[in-house]
C-alpha cells in the first residue's frame, strides 16, 4: 500500500445530484471504510473496470465497505442526468453515484483520470489511490487490509463492452475528433494505419464532429479487436447507421451494437461498440455511414 500523508477524504457536497441513495456526508460515511470511483459514461477503460468496482461492493459491504460512484462528464452531453441513470441501469450499478456536472467534487479531490480510485480508511483517510484499468488483486487487497478481512478474492469476468481489452494486439490510440484535442482528418483516398476520414457535409466544433446531411460517412485505418465510437444523436430522432469492414458486413466481427450485416441504431448518447474481431486481429478498416443528419461523432476507442 502506497504511503500517504493523513488527506482526509474531500467532501461531497458539491455533488449536483445523487442516485441509489440520499446524499452522503461525513455523518453517513463516519466508521465506515470507502472507495471512490471517478467515472464517466462513455469512458472506455472506466467500462472495462467496472465489472470488478460492481463485485467489490457486492462482496464487501457486509463488512462495512461503501462503494462511491463520481460521474463527472467529459463530454457536455454526458451532463444529463438522464444518460447517468441509463447508464447505472445498464451496468447494473446498486451503489449510490454521486452527479458531479460542476466538477467540483472532482476538483476537491483534484483528480485528473478517469477512472480513478480512492480508498479511504474508516478515519476517513486517504490510504490508497490508482489511475486506469488494471492492478485489480492489489487494489482488492487493499480493500482487505482497510476491513481488517482476509479471503480469497471475487472472481471477475467482463463481457460485452466490459471484456478486458487485448492488450498484446492494441495497435490504435483513442482518437479524439473534435478541433479542440484531434488530429485533423486525412484523405479517404489513401487512409493510412491510425488515421481517421470522412465524407459528406460536415460540421467539425470542438468536441465532436456533426452530419449535415444524410449517407455521410467516418472511416478509420485501425489494428485491435475491438473498435468503439462515442456517439449522440443530438437533438434528433434515433438515427439508423451502417457498418462496413473492409468494404464487407462485418459479419461474425460485430460489435454489440451492431448485427452481422453491420446495422445499428443511434438511439442516446453513450460509446457504441461497434466491430469485435472473430479472427486474428490485423489492419481493418472500418467505415459508419449514417442514414440520417445529426449524428455527433467524438472519440474512438480501440480494445
Amino acid at each position: 500500500m502506497s504511503v500517504f500523508q493523513r488527506v482526509h477524504m474531500p467532501s461531497l457536497d458539491g455533488a449536483t445530484g445523487w442516485l441509489n441513495s440520499e446524499p452522503l456526508g461525513p455523518a453517513e460515511l463516519r466508521g465506515q471504510v470507502v472507495l471512490v470511483n471517478f467515472w464517466t459514461l462513455t469512458c472506455i477503460n472506466w467500462l472495462r473496470q467496472e465489472p470488478y468496482v460492481r463485485a467489490w461492493s457486492r462482496a464487501y459491504r457486509d463488512d462495512g465497505l461503501i462503494v462511491i460512484g463520481v460521474h463527472t462528464p467529459e463530454f457536455s452531453f454526458e451532463h444529463d442526468l438522464d444518460l447517468m441513470r441509463q447508464a447505472v441501469e445498464e451496468r447494473n450499478i446498486d451503489y449510490p453515484v454521486a452527479q458531479d456536472n460542476d466538477y467540483a467534487v472532482w476538483s476537491a479531490f483534484a483528480n485528473n483520470y478517469w477512472p480513478a480510485l480512492y480508498f479511504v480508511d474508516a478515519d476517513g483517510i486517504i490510504r490508497d489511490e490508482h489511475f486506469g484499468e488494471g492492478r485489480y488483486e492489489e487494489s482488492e487487497r487493499v480493500i482487505q487490509r482497510l476491513l481488517g478481512v482476509g479471503r480469497e478474492l471475487v472472481s471477475v469476468e467482463g463481457v460485452g463492452v466490459e471484456a478486458a481489452a487485448d492488450w498484446d494486439h492494441l495497435g490504435t490510440p483513442e482518437t479524439y475528433l473534435g478541433h479542440a484535442r484531434g488530429e485533423p482528418p486525412a484523405s479517404p483516398d489513401r487512409l493510412p494505419l491510425n488515421h481517421w476520414a470522412f465524407t459528406g457535409e460536415w460540421t467539425v466544433g470542438p468536441e465532436s464532429v456533426a452530419l449535415d446531411q444524410a449517407g455521410g460517412s467516418i472511416v478509420y485505418r485501425f489494428h485491435a479487436r475491438d473498435a468503439h465510437l462515442v456517439l449522440s444523436p443530438g437533438a434528433r430522432e434515433p438515427i439508423p447507421f451502417r457498418v462496413l469492414l473492409d468494404g464487407e458486413t462485418p459479419g461474425a466481427s460485430h460489435g454489440v451494437d451492431v448485427d452481422e450485416d453491420g446495422n445499428g441504431l443511434l438511439q442516446h448518447g453513450r460509446m457504441y461498440q461497434l466491430v469485435r474481431e472473430h479472427d486474428a486481429v490485423r489492419e481493418r478498416t472500418l467505415q459508419i455511414t449514417f442514414l440520417e443528419p445529426g449524428a455527433e461523432a467524438y472519440a474512438f476507442t480501440f480494445g
